[in-house]
């Protein structure tokens, strides 16, 4: 009872304010105490091992007179302190240890508590754009049954148009070839062959028309609707479509026939400006025949829509028009080009003396033959005049040295007739 009395009064006089390293480290140490009794002296002297040490000023005298003197203070805060700077030192290995034993390598211990740096994800894209594919792909493979049921029921219900398209297609295909052929050939011409072609362009379309004659496609190309009740989106397709497609042979047509007309009413060499002029005039008339076509499609709306239908074609139809202008504006400067240069005839160089013609040999290197209406270049090369304007109707460079002629090559000058189809 006396110890715990000792012990009680001790722990109430101690300092609030003792560390928590200091109390941890009292905590850890024995509780046993020893009672020493001072020999000579009538005072007992109590021992307590493990309290922390103290100040004079901290020592306890009790009323009793005994002195209470802690003993092993000294070690115990030896102790605490060997404690915390040991698990501070675990804490800093933990945080970076190092390895130097001879014969081994230099360690790194990864933090506890802390993460792995993940890897950059840009490396993790690839893969996972692999992956993607590869999903894809299974999609596909796994659908395809179902895409090849679709697609022939789509090629069964329009078989007739499908069929129609690859008909025209292979016509233009084969008779802007042949055409191109003929305008390269110049004098040695076939008429033969250019009768045969404006014959075919023509036949193809009376055939054409003959057999769609319930649906009157031919409206179409002085601006009126067909008879097709009521106007789908395949209905559109089809109407616009074949109209573009006799426009070309229409076009394909004309330069058919400057291809018949003889020399001395149309040169050779002012041909190249009539078949670019033919085909602008056709490129603007193509864009401009499927508007009201479209127009009419855009606004029309069910009964049942209501207000909202009426209002939402009105407003897709005005859209489609403005766009169709700007369209139609851009395409005008192009014309307006070919018009200066229908009107302005163009001359590569100056007409070249006898002299400067013997000393060229007297033969065009184009032809092989001699000069007819020799044109001297300022590269001081001569050619007869037809040689080359169909030379520069393709390049614009001279056909000896190289030299840079014309500053650009006007389009369509060779006979041939674009393939874009004016759909919208």
């Amino acid at each position: 009872m006396k110890l715990r009395s000792q012990c009680d009064r001790k722990d109430s006089i101690e300092p609030r304010g003792l560390p928590q390293t200091k109390q941890s480290a009292t905590v850890m140490q024995t509780n046993s105490k020893e009672s020493i009794t001072q020999s000579g002296s009538g005072v007992p002297v109590t021992l307590q091992t493990g309290l922390p040490a103290k100040t004079p000023s901290d020592q306890a005298i009790t009323g009793s007179g005994e002195i209470q003197i802690p003993i092993g203070s000294a070690p115990a805060e030896h102790g605490s302190r060997h404690a915390s700077r040991r698990s501070r030192g675990n804490i800093s290995l933990q945080a970076h240890g190092h390895s130097h034993r001879p014969g081994r390598t230099h360690s790194h211990c990864t933090p506890e508590g802390l993460e792995t740096q993940e890897p950059d994800s840009e490396a993790t894209e690839p893969s996972s754009s692999i992956s993607e594919l590869r999903h894809l792909l299974q999609w596909l493979h796994k659908s395809f049954p179902f895409i090849v049921i679709l697609c022939a029921k789509l090629i069964v219900q329009h078989a007739l148009g499908i069929a129609v398209g690859i008909g025209l297609l292979t016509t233009f295909l084969y008779v802007n070839k042949s055409i191109q052929s003929q305008v390269f050939l110049r004098e040695r011409r076939s008429k033969l062959q250019c009768s045969w072609l404006l014959l075919f362009l023509t036949m193809s379309s009376i055939l054409l028309y003959c057999t769609f004659q319930s649906e009157s496609l031919y409206y179409s190309l002085i601006f009126m609707t067909p008879n097709i009740e009521p106007v789908g989106f395949w209905d559109v397709l089809w109407i616009v479509g074949v109209t573009v497609f006799i426009l070309k042979f229409c076009t394909m047509g004309v330069k058919c026939l400057i291809l018949l007309l003889p020399a001395a009413i149309n040169p050779y060499r002012s041909r190249g400006c009539w078949y670019m002029l033919t085909e602008e005039v056709s490129q603007i008339y193509q864009a401009i025949v499927p508007v009201p076509v479209w127009f009419r499609y855009l606004i029309t709306y069910q009964e049942e829509d209501g207000y909202t239908g009426l209002t939402l074609g009105v407003v897709l139809a005005l859209v489609y028009l403005m766009l169709k202008l700007l369209g139609l504006y851009g395409q005008w400067s192009s014309i307006q080009k070919a018009l200066q240069v229908f009107l302005n005839k163009q001359r590569y160089g100056v007409m070249a003396t006898k002299h400067q013609c013997s000393e060229a040999g007297d033969v065009c290197p184009v032809c092989q033959a001699e000069f007819c209406d020799p044109c001297l270049l300022v590269c001081q090369h001569i050619f007869c005049e037809e040689c080359i304007s169909l030379w520069f109707n393709l390049e614009k460079t001279c056909p000896l040295c190289r030299t840079v002629i014309t500053d650009s090559v006007h389009k369509w000058k060779e006979g041939a007739t674009s393939l874009h189809l004016q759909i919208y």
